[in-house]
């Protein structure tokens, strides 16, 4: 009497053959997949004008996070038609390569952040963060005024740039060792900046919360802000894809 072939059914029936048969398969996927990461430096693909933070910036991103502005914005507009008609172009994956950790997300209980920079003037973001209702009176944002009269303390900032560094962000080591002055001199037009123009490209340097005599947590947080999807040049991408 022939026996019955192996079917389907056999697999469905019997959980041994059923849970190695999956684990295989469940194996060979992942080997597809991770196996080749082994072998290339990067999966993110760099675009021009993506560069690191200034020491200024990268401070009032701490402030950002400190203060848990995360919680209520994001800064990632997805590729859906009414995220991009409404924040700008669609985030991409090398605009947020320098950030530990990155600020994407989808919880909004304010607006997405991600092209911000740029949009409104620096006393505008100054009022908003004083007294948001005074320029959203919709807004159930809480105030943060104190940060326009607490100064700045963060110590050595070069030794946030060089533990940076190590994790493959690409500060030079002209910056770290100018971390200190850079940070005062972006904020403080009484400054001499140096050459903090040329290795930060379009680092917006001024005096950011109207009060130039010091420098304060608001002015780092604010130029954190402006500087907040100006990186990337759009415009000129897709300009330069039409002519191809």
């Amino acid at each position: 009497m022939a026996s019955k072939p192996f079917t389907h059914g056999h697999i469905e029936r019997n959980v041994t053959i059923l849970a190695v048969l999956s684990l295989l398969v469940v194996t060979i996927g992942g080997i597809v997949e991770i196996a080749p990461l082994f072998w290339i430096d990067s999966t993110i693909e760099k675009v021009d004008g993506v560069r690191p933070y200034t020491p200024l910036e990268l401070e009032g991103r701490n402030i950002y996070i400190r203060e848990g502005c995360y919680s209520c914005h994001s800064q990632m507009i997805r590729p859906f038609r009414d995220e991009t008609e409404r924040y700008g172009h669609y985030s991409l994956a090398a605009e947020s390569m320098y950030d530990h950790p990155f600020q994407w997300g989808s919880k909004r209980t304010g607006p997405d952040l991600a092209r911000v920079g740029g949009r409104y003037s620096d006393e505008w973001h100054v009022q908003h963060l004083k007294n948001p209702r005074s320029v959203v009176p919709e807004s159930i944002m809480p105030g943060y005024s104190f940060l326009a009269s607490r100064e700045l303390e963060v110590g050595d900032v070069s030794r946030d740039l060089r533990a940076l560094s190590r994790t493959g962000v690409p500060y030079s080591e002209a910056s770290i060792a100018k971390a200190n002055d850079d940070l005062l001199a972006q904020a403080d037009p009484s400054r001499d900046a140096g050459d903090l123009a040329k290795r930060y490209p379009k680092a917006q340097i001024r005096d950011f919360d109207g009060d130039p005599s010091q420098v304060t947590e608001m002015d780092a947080l604010v130029a954190y802000i402006q500087m907040l999807g100006t990186q990337v040049d759009f415009k000129a991408a897709a300009a330069q894809e039409q002519m191809k």
